[in-house]
């Protein structure tokens, strides 16, 4: 599969993914410096194809040129950044 097209709707605090079978989101809320990821949803159908990922990359990218701090409430997101060690730096430091 070719990596979707991942738009960010920064008045709804999400990016999105149009698919075949609807649309696939990464939420967040935005507090000041920091960005909460919050839920990432792609239709069932079209699982496993690498939606979610194209959608976290996209979203840690943006995190990253923003200069903003991470905090992964998602567990998807929150696997990413764990198996991608150089995103790590984005996070919150405990």
């Amino acid at each position: 599969m070719t990596t979707p097209e991942i738009r960010h709707e920064a008045d709804r605090s999400r990016f999105v993914a149009d698919t075949t079978h609807g649309e696939a989101v990464l939420d967040y809320m935005r507090d000041g410096k920091r960005i909460v990821f919050t839920h990432t949803g792609v239709p069932p159908e079209v699982e496993g194809q690498g939606i979610g990922t194209a959608l976290a990359k996209a979203a840690l990218h943006h995190a990253r040129d923003e200069g903003l701090i991470v905090k992964p409430m998602c567990p998807f997101v929150a696997a990413f950044v764990k198996r991608n060690p150089e995103y790590q730096s984005l996070l919150a430091q405990r």
